[in-house]
C-alpha cells in the first residue's frame, strides 16, 4: 500500500515490548501496596503513606509509565531505579522493625504488614521486566 505521496508506508511502531505486562503489573503493586498498611502492631496497623509510601506512589507511577515506552533502553531505566528505590525501602523498613523489636525485646509483636509485602513483590516483577527486556537486545 503506498501514501499519500507515492511512497511506500511505513510499519506501525510497537508501543509494548517484552517487559511491558512485567511493568505494568510491578507498577501497580507498587501503587496499591503504597496505601496499604506497612506494619502491623497490637494496637493497629501504620499505613505506608504516614512514611515512605510516597516515594513508592511515585516509583509505581514511573514503571506503569515506562510499561508504555516505545523505547527499550528507557523503558529499562524505568524498571530498574523504581525496583531499586522500593526494594531498599522494603529492607530498611525490615531492617527497622527487627531493630525496634530487638530494642523493646517484643518479638512478634511488630510484623511487616500487606503493604510492605506488596511492594517488596512489586520490586521482583520489575526486576524480572528488566531481566526480560535485557535478554530482548
Amino acid at each position: 500500500m503506498s501514501s499519500l505521496n507515492g511512497s511506500a508506508a511505513t510499519p506501525a511502531r510497537r508501543i509494548l515490548h517484552p517487559g511491558s505486562g512485567w511493568l505494568l503489573a510491578g507498577g501497580l503493586l507498587m501503587i496499591i501496596g503504597s496505601f496499604t498498611p506497612w506494619v502491623s502492631t497490637p494496637l493497629g496497623n501504620l499505613s505506608g503513606m504516614a512514611g515512605p509510601g510516597l516515594w513508592v506512589l511515585c516509583a509505581g507511577t514511573i514503571a506503569m509509565a515506562g510499561a508504555l515506552l516505545p523505547y527499550r533502553r528507557i523503558a529499562l531505566l524505568h524498571a530498574l531505579v523504581p525496583a531499586v528505590a522500593a526494594g531498599g525501602l522494603v529492607v530498611w523498613q525490615l531492617a527497622r522493625l527487627v531493630q525496634l523489636s530487638s530494642a523493646t525485646e517484643s518479638w512478634g509483636k511488630l510484623l511487616p504488614g500487606i503493604g510492605l509485602v506488596l511492594v517488596a513483590g512489586g520490586a521482583v516483577l520489575l526486576l524480572r521486566a528488566a531481566h526480560r527486556m535485557r535478554l530482548a537486545d
